[in-house]
């Protein structure tokens, strides 16, 4: 068995009827349970009242409108866990749609359970005996987990066993209540590889449009879990079958139907979850995941010519900023926005063996960020086997990971030159300001072009050079020197895709 339960909770249940009240684990520790999995965090509910609990435990919290006391469990000097505690109660309407206008307890742990969203999450365990190991599930009855007595008013352990995710009672009344429970429905379905049944998903399809009443910041956790899951293309798909990622994601949803050319052999919808799907079957992290359902989003906007002929010049430009402003919208970090638009921006990188040179890899490199370069490979190993291509990684990317193990050592940031603002500072006299910049950026040219000169004598005489200049003509070096190098290895690089047909 993957599942026992903690001693620690153990002792919270114990400690509750002791005390005597009724005490049950609930929700979907109880599912995880009953599914032999790894239950990811741990709910009691109790006939005791908010007031009552914290006599019980006296180390805990209540700040909250719904009843819930967070018991605090000490597991170490550094380490402590906060177990939610919450009386049974009944809620009335929801005019938000996501919490309830008032909140009753009751005395009866059924009622408790018919408030809950979904058949799988609405079941209560006791512990009479208070033993923390679960026996073989598979010789007890449905009724009782050896000494684990389960409460399941609504059928759920038979939903577990069809594979099905159901609402509890009328599925229209209970997305009404909270909207959030139409994702919540299909994260369940992508997380545990059930369907959803036939009643539950046709009340998801003609209530979609609640979902708008949920702020971003809900609808974004929902999202990132979705991602996450071991099967996050199945959850996209049911997101755009039941009307949901027009909501929660437009921007892919304007991919679906739109043909691309004779190299691919999906559609754009397609290809995005098809390369999202292996990203998760490599067990790529969360943020080549986005990248991979993001990457080519910027396709139908871009899109020229039909058929087979068709092409999408400049879609990794575009298809980046909608990605940032997506990400934007739904409320990720910056740090979280940045990276997955770099991967997006750049994921369309040239590289033929014996074709790039060591400088344009420092110049990948440095444009990516050495700290993306692995993720960035990780997205075209997932977007290659989503176009349907048979290596993830054929032999040419396997050349580009050499190479850019060999030039991480070249400089290609100005920290990574050989002399620093104070030499310069030193070697001509000069008092800090924007002039020190423009010297290190334009001796940073020059090393990434040649890394042999990022010698110290080099730089410290080189810099001497550079001093004699104007400060126009050293602006011109340091900057639009730089801006200009990049538009002209764009050009470049834009010929050398049209040449190969790489779109």
């Amino acid at each position: 068995m993957k599942s026992s339960i903690p001693n620690y909770i153990v002792d919270i249940l114990s400690r509750l009827e002791q005390a005597g009240y009724e005490a049950y684990l609930v929700g979907g520790c109880v599912r995880d349970i009953l599914m032999d999995r790894e239950p990811f965090d741990w709910d009691v509910t109790t006939n005791a009242k908010p007031e009552e609990i914290q006599k019980i435990f006296v180390d805990s919290v209540y700040e909250n409108d719904f009843g819930t006391v967070g018991v605090k469990v000490r597991h170490s000097e550094e380490v402590t866990e906060v177990v939610e505690v919450t009386p049974f109660r009944k809620e009335e309407s929801y005019s938000d749609k996501r919490h309830p206008d008032k909140v009753l307890f009751t005395s009866n742990v059924s009622e408790d359970l018919a408030r809950r969203d979904f058949t799988v999450n609405a079941m209560a365990l006791k512990i009479p005996n208070h033993k923390s190991q679960i026996t073989n599930k598979s010789q007890i009855p449905n009724s009782k987990l050896g000494d684990y007595e389960i409460t399941d008013p609504f059928n759920g352990q038979k939903d577990i066993e069809a594979k099905l995710i159901r609402s509890v009672g009328n599925p229209e009344d209970r997305f009404n209540e909270d909207a959030l429970r139409l994702m919540r429905a299909v994260r369940f379905a992508a997380q545990l590889g059930f369907d959803i049944e036939s009643n539950t998903k046709s009340a998801i399809k003609d209530q979609a449009n609640n979902l708008k009443a949920i702020s971003h910041e809900r609808i974004r956790d929902e999202l990132t879990k979705l991602m996450a899951s071991s099967d996050p293309e199945k959850g996209i798909i049911l997101m755009q079958e039941l009307g949901l990622l027009k909501i929660v994601l437009p921007e892919v949803e304007e991919g679906v139907g739109v043909a691309q050319n004779k190299h691919h052999i999906y559609n754009v919808f397609e290809h995005l979850v098809k390369s999202l799907g292996f990203a998760a079957k490599y067990n790529y992290n969360i943020y080549v995941r986005f990248a991979s359902l993001l990457h080519d989003i910027g396709k139908p906007r871009t899109k020229e010519g039909v058929g087979e002929d068709a092409s999408f010049h400049g879609h990794e430009f575009v298809g980046a900023k909608m990605t940032a402003r997506a990400l934007e919208r739904l409320k990720f970090s910056k740090d979280f926005t940045e990276k997955v638009y770099t991967l997006v921006r750049y994921h369309m990188f040239y590289y033929n063996v014996g074709e790039v040179t060591e400088r344009s890899v420092r110049r990948l490199v440095r444009k990516v960020g050495p700290e993306n370069m692995q993720e960035l490979l990780e997205l075209r190993q997932a977007e290659r086997k989503g176009s349907g291509v048979p290596k993830a990684e054929p032999y040419r990317l396997r050349h580009l990971k050499y190479m850019i193990d060999k030039v991480s050592r070249d400089p290609l940031t100005v920290g990574m030159l050989k002399a620093n603002g104070n030499d310069v500072m030193a070697t001509l006299g000069v008092a800090p300001g924007p002039k020190i910049g423009h010297i290190l950026n334009a001796l940073l040219e020059e090393v990434i072009d040649d890394p042999e000169r990022n010698n110290r004598e080099y730089l410290l005489n080189r810099m001497k050079e550079l001093n004699d200049l104007s400060e126009s003509e050293l602006i011109k070096l340091a900057e639009a020197g730089k801006e200009k190098l990049e538009e002209e290895r764009e050009k470049e690089d834009e010929g050398i895709k049209e040449r190969y047909y790489v779109k």
